[in-house]
């Protein structure tokens, strides 16, 4: 496997994680470590609002909150499949919503996602990795899989934070 080195660097990953009690702490953190190992350009990581009915990000590299309806876009196909999902051709695939782009003012040309779980195999989240120079691939799909399952239990952790926090 081509990622054999970065599992060795996941140990002082995991533990700078630990430390981050909030989201605008450990998602920097997050997007950074995965974009340098899947060497793609852009990261955001996706939380599933269940009150609200809503995905939104924060993280988009510095771009401003970012909502979408939870049945929309790759990110949306991702919760509802429950899948990675990879698109190497991201105008031409039915579910990519160009309007974000627009609204961003980045051009996506390829993107990767995987679901977030919690301990309850609920979807929690998306994390999702833009544009990567030769495409993404199954090794990238491995990957993105374990990570994702990696930072899940981060986001848990964060949620049980704010309700300690509020009570």
């Amino acid at each position: 496997m081509k990622y054999t080195d970065t599992y060795i660097k996941l140990a002082d990953f995991g533990r700078e994680l630990l430390e981050k009690k909030s989201l605008p702490e450990g998602l920097p953190l997050i997007s950074r470590y995965a974009k340098d190992v899947i060497h793609a350009r852009r990261c955001s990581i996706y939380i599933y609002d269940r009150v609200d009915d809503e995905l939104w990000t924060t993280l988009a590299d510095g771009i401003a909150k970012i909502k979408i309806s939870p049945d929309k876009g790759i990110v949306g196909k991702t919760i509802s499949s429950r899948k990675p999902m990879i698109v190497n051709d991201a105008y031409s695939h039915p579910d990519f919503l160009p309007e974000v782009d627009e609204e961003t003012g980045y051009k996506t040309t390829n993107i990767i996602t995987a679901p977030i779980f919690n301990s309850v195999r609920e979807v929690v989240g998306v994390l999702q990795l833009l544009n990567k120079d030769d495409g993404f691939d199954a090794e990238d799909v491995k990957f993105m899989v374990f990570f994702a399952h990696y930072v899940s239990g981060f986001l848990e952790l964060v949620s049980k934070y704010k309700t300690v926090e509020k009570s």
